[in-house]
């Protein structure tokens, strides 16, 4: 990379100023990813696993990913593989956790379950945790006793309870929660995206780490794990705030017992939002990763606009490198206002990346799609046959700059693979023939009848064909070239008229003409 430019360096300054309003960050780094397999991955969990992964990165720290698997009902060995499949087809690479290993393992919450039984029966002998018999049925009606809404969550019945009360309610069959004692006291902390958080004493209520049959919630398993991993950067995402000083007091708890080193540092990612200013929903077609995938996005498109929501590089550059992400990734930088996720500017910008790869990289990443649709026999680039190769290779310089995903390389290149003599027009390009169209036909094939093999080249059609029917025939270009490109591709859009005549070569060309001509 070069000198910064003058907006960058602005840039810089001001967010240097702001960083010094938040927290200073640890020396050695160790953030974590640790979804749940609940579903197909999505745009939010992705951009929650690149911002820690470019902190990682950022700061010669430690990205360590667990898989938060203890929801028996809802977690998949599908969703799990999907979300493995995810981050390395983006080249997201972690360094200590699944499949890598490391010295906190497991790394699976399945697998932890002794970890947390032992960690919650400290919990209780310390006074920290206590036992918790009421139903949901029983809080409700005391919040309605007292004038309290139904809903207004637990009032604190069990903290006190007496021996004796927790004997009769063993012997009516009753098995209890685990709840944490929370201080009476405001919570506060520095977050390092929205700067101070405080929530005021009494606004979080004693909650549940251990259900009545003995399961671990995440509300215990997700702070032992980042304790017991030393994770000391937690970046995660803004639905989770409510929870973060529950979080807090319970590590207190974890130090003052010896099980975590420290409280971690907390920032909140702004939410990805959808159409209609709504929070982008895991269903939404949008949040699909997969779907982006299938429809042509590459990594380094995706993962550059992924960047851009809630951080940019400079005020005036949306396109970069993950390097170049690494290089001036800071979590302070990040916006605490909410994103918008804007599929054609998503779209644009892969369209650049697209631009920028090697022709050659370009057309290897682009044969699994070409399979996929139909048009190449072999989803690898080394078993596709010689012709096709060397029609690929013809045509890469001319699609390449045409195209914003990689889905769409079949549209331009199939008329080009193929050796039909027709080509059955789309709508949108029947649509646009006028009623000159025959005519201008009939007079291309009457001037390129008399064109031989060897003459048969880009700049000489393009001469001969603009002689005979704009220049000599009197056809505007317009009305010249448009059928000639619906005979030769059946497109309204393709690539450039007269490098693809030469690519499909007289015999087909011809065909193609005359085809068009005999179905109009």
């Amino acid at each position: 990379m070069g000198p910064m430019t003058e907006p960058e360096n602005a840039a810089q300054s001001a967010a240097q100023e702001t960083k010094n309003d938040k927290p200073t960050l640890p020396k050695d780094v160790r953030v974590r990813f640790c979804p749940s397999p609940t579903g197909t991955p999505h745009v939010g969990m992705v951009r929650t696993a690149l911002f820690n992964w470019a902190e990682a990165r950022a700061t010669g720290g430690k990205l360590i990913f667990r898989i938060e698997d203890t929801d028996a009902a809802r977690d998949s060995e599908e969703s799990y593989n999907q979300i493995l499949e995810a981050l390395r087809w983006l080249g997201i690479d972690w360094d200590e956790g699944i499949d890598v290993g490391g010295p906190h393992g497991p790394y699976r919450q399945s697998e932890r379950t002794d970890i947390y039984k032992d960690v919650a029966a400290k919990l209780l002998a310390a006074g920290y945790a206590y036992e918790s018999y009421s139903t949901p049925e029983e809080i409700k009606e005391r919040n309605l006793a007292a004038g309290r809404p139904a809903e207004f969550g637990y009032d604190g019945y069990d903290r006190d309870l007496t021996e004796e009360q927790k004997a009769a309610f063993r012997a009516e069959g009753r098995k209890p929660a685990l709840r944490i004692r929370m201080p009476d006291e405001d919570i506060a902390f520095d977050d390092l995206i929205r700067g101070r958080i405080e929530f005021k004493a009494g606004s979080v209520p004693d909650y549940v780490i251990v259900r009545p049959n003995g399961d671990a919630l995440y509300t215990l398993t997700n702070p032992v794990d980042d304790a017991l991993m030393e994770i000391n950067v937690v970046l995660r995402g803004e639905d989770l705030l409510s929870s973060t000083p529950r979080q807090i007091v319970l590590y207190r708890y974890l130090e003052a017992l010896g099980i975590a080193k420290t409280t971690p540092l907390f920032g909140h990612m702004p939410y990805v939002m959808g159409q209609g200013n709504k929070k982008l929903s895991k269903r939404d077609p949008e949040s699909n990763l997969f779907n982006h995938r299938d429809a042509g996005f590459i990594r380094e498109g995706l993962l550059n606009y992924l960047a851009l929501l809630g951080w940019s590089i400079a005020p005036d550059r949306d396109v970069f490198s993950m390097q170049e992400m690494i290089e001036k990734f800071d979590v302070r930088d990040v916006k605490a206002n909410p994103a918008r996720f804007d599929l054609d500017k998503a779209i644009s910008i892969n369209a650049e990346h697209i631009r920028m790869l090697d022709a050659d990289d370009f057309l290897r990443r682009s044969v699994p799609y070409l399979h996929r649709d139909g048009v190449v026999s072999a989803d690898s680039w080394d078993a596709l046959t010689e012709r096709e190769q060397a029609v690929l290779t013809a045509a890469a310089p001319l699609v390449q700059p045409r195209v914003r995903l990689l889905g769409e390389v079949a549209g331009m290149v199939g008329s080009l693979l193929s050796t039909d003599g027709y080509i059955e027009p789309d709508d949108d390009a029947r649509k646009q023939l006028k009623d000159s169209a025959g005519a201008v036909l009939d007079l291309a094939v009457a001037t390129l009848e008399g064109v031989s093999e060897a003459d048969w080249k880009t700049d000489f059609l393009h001469e001969t064909l603009n002689k005979a029917l704009v220049e000599d025939g009197g056809y505007k270009p317009r009305l010249a070239f448009g059928p000639v490109r619906v005979a030769m591709s059946g497109r309204r859009v393709s690539p450039p008229l007269f490098e693809s005549m030469e690519i499909v070569g007289r015999e087909v060309s011809l065909a193609r003409l005359r085809g068009l001509r005999e179905h109009l």
